[in-house]
């Protein structure tokens, strides 16, 4: 039986003019940072006017919002149509790094577009701040959830462990050696993975 992903947002279909924003966004926000993208460049390469885009957004904050909630949404989305192929955790909980091992490596890799959104705004507060927790929580909850089915005699640690090592591994992999960066990540899910409550009595 494959494993269910709890919370997974439901994907609602967009005008195309406002999806032509948010894809753009999407792209330059993660590529060249939230900030030095300004609201005539999202409208130029949006192949939209001025009017059509605060029609569908009314600012760039509210824009950024929905950034952070579309990467949210396709990251869920992801992870469950490989949770749709196997009924084992462990399975899963590997291809989870395996895919942050793929991305780190790849040539369009600018680093955790979380962590960066929440470099750009510093009040905890802010909505994009709340929209970063919020994804951080889920992905924190999916981990926990595994390694509970695995067994893993302190699974929120465990989940802690390796939450860390991914932030880890995407800020040190965007900022020096990548390869360095995921084999450690590699390392410490290894270790997280192979503890079972036997080995943690011992």
């Amino acid at each position: 039986m494959p494993i269910d992903i709890p919370n997974v947002p439901r994907r609602h279909p967009l005008a195309p003019a406002k999806q032509r924003i948010l894809d753009t966004a999407d792209r330059l926000f993660y590529d060249e940072g939230i900030r030095a993208v300004g609201v005539d460049r999202l409208i130029g390469e949006s192949s939209v006017t001025k009017a059509t885009f605060y029609k569908h957004y009314g600012s760039k904050d509210r824009l950024i919002v929905e950034y952070v909630r579309y990467r949210h949404l396709q990251s869920a989305e992801q992870i469950s149509r490989i949770a749709q192929e196997t009924d084992d955790p462990a399975h899963l909980l590997n291809e989870l790094v395996r895919l942050q091992v793929a991305f780190i490596g790849s040539s369009a890799f600018r680093g955790c577009p979380f962590l960066n959104a929440a470099v750009e705004f510093t009040d905890p507060a802010h909505p994009v701040r709340r929209a970063v927790e919020h994804h951080r929580e889920w992905f924190h909850g999916l981990l926990e959830s595994l390694l509970r089915q695995m067994d893993h005699p302190m699974p929120g640690d465990a989940a802690d462990d390796l939450m860390m090592a991914r932030d880890g591994a995407m800020t040190g992999g965007y900022a020096s050696d990548s390869i360095a960066a995921t084999s450690a990540l590699q390392r410490m899910s290894d270790r997280v993975t192979s503890v079972t409550p036997e080995r943690a009595a011992a």
